[in-house]
């Protein structure tokens, strides 16, 4: 250490120094390091949010300037980070693969009261109906408020449904007092994990958020074109080689049919088909001798079946008509 380093850092207070080195030692010791905001989260919230990840992650508050400076000290692409670093910050350790990580963290959301001042996250919109109210001062503390309300039948209701705040506008101090009493909770509170560093490789948190169902549905759908591109091209697999043997043994069946090979498998069946065809060319024969003993006597078997058939019909229907 030279003597201008050393003089800059002889007057560091030697928290700041613990701090740092511990940032290192967990970014060292964890192989995912996540970087979430904070801002509007009650401080009680942030300690039951630790306490809920106490058993799959490490959640610490620490100035902005000591994580620049821890992450300056480490190698490796973590330095880039300190660009997801800025207004009110946590760090988050933990052996979660980032998809999981980022998961948690949205799935442990709640929604809360918004306070007076603070800009409308969405439109706000009030439901028209009847309230839970006893009629009193509540009818002007709510048009106070720019919620109408009157009283109907005993009960406080609210005339029509209304946009009280439009998203990014101001909630004025009335407005956020009926709200609560309302139980219209428009904030969401929460950990807003802003980019994750896994083993070198950062990913911002926009490439986290994906749609499960959606995701899973998109698998499937590339296993199932697989395996057809498979089939299609005769490639065998574990997963196909079922399905190819099937269908190999049906070709090979329907050629041996249709080339008429003589095989022990396959002679039922071109024997029935020489009988179809058989019986097909005989209803282009006009003289009866030139079809041959048996083959006339079933073409007779044939058409006495079917006159019974016609005539059972005819009878069936003239039943009906009776």
């Amino acid at each position: 250490m030279d003597a201008a380093t050393e003089h800059r850092t002889s007057h560091v207070p030697q928290w700041k120094l613990d701090c740092v080195e511990e940032i290192k030692a967990l970014t060292d010791r964890y192989p995912v390091v996540g970087i979430a905001g904070i801002r509007d989260i009650p401080a009680k919230q942030l300690q039951g949010m630790r306490r809920d990840l106490k058993d799959v992650a490490k959640l610490i508050v620490y100035r902005n300037s000591l994580i620049w400076r821890a992450f300056d000290g480490c190698d490796g692409d973590i330095q880039s980070m300190n660009l997801h670093v800025d207004d009110q910050t946590v760090l988050i350790f933990t052996d979660l693969n980032p998809f999981k990580l980022f998961s948690m963290l949205e799935s442990s959301k709640t929604q809360a009261p918004i306070k007076a001042g603070v800009s409308a996250p969405h439109d706000i919109v009030v439901e028209g109906g009847p309230t839970s109210f006893a009629p009193g001062p509540i009818v002007g503390d709510l048009q106070n408020a720019g919620i109408p309300a009157r009283i109907d039948k005993g009960k406080v209701v609210i005339r029509e449904t209304n946009v009280v705040a439009h998203a990014g506008e101001p909630v004025s101090h009335a407005l956020s007092e009926m709200l609560t009493r309302l139980e219209i909770f428009p904030m969401t509170v929460g950990l807003n994990l802003r980019a994750v560093c896994d083993n070198g490789t950062i990913m911002a948190a926009s490439l986290l958020d994906i749609d499960e169902e959606q995701y899973a549905s998109d698998i499937a759908s590339s296993v199932a074109q697989a395996f057809n591109l498979a089939i299609a091209i005769a490639y065998p697999t574990a997963a196909t080689i079922h399905t190819l043997l099937a269908k190999a043994s049906c070709d090979a069946r329907n050629l041996g049919i249709n080339s008429a090979i003589l095989e022990p498998g396959i002679i039922d069946a071109l024997l029935l088909r020489a009988q179809s065809q058989a019986v097909a060319l005989s209803g282009s024969i006009t003289d009866p001798a030139a079809l041959g003993e048996s083959l006339g006597q079933m073409i007779a078997e044939k058409e006495k079946v079917k006159d019974a058939d016609e005539a059972k019909a005819e009878e069936t229907a003239a039943e009906e008509t009776v």
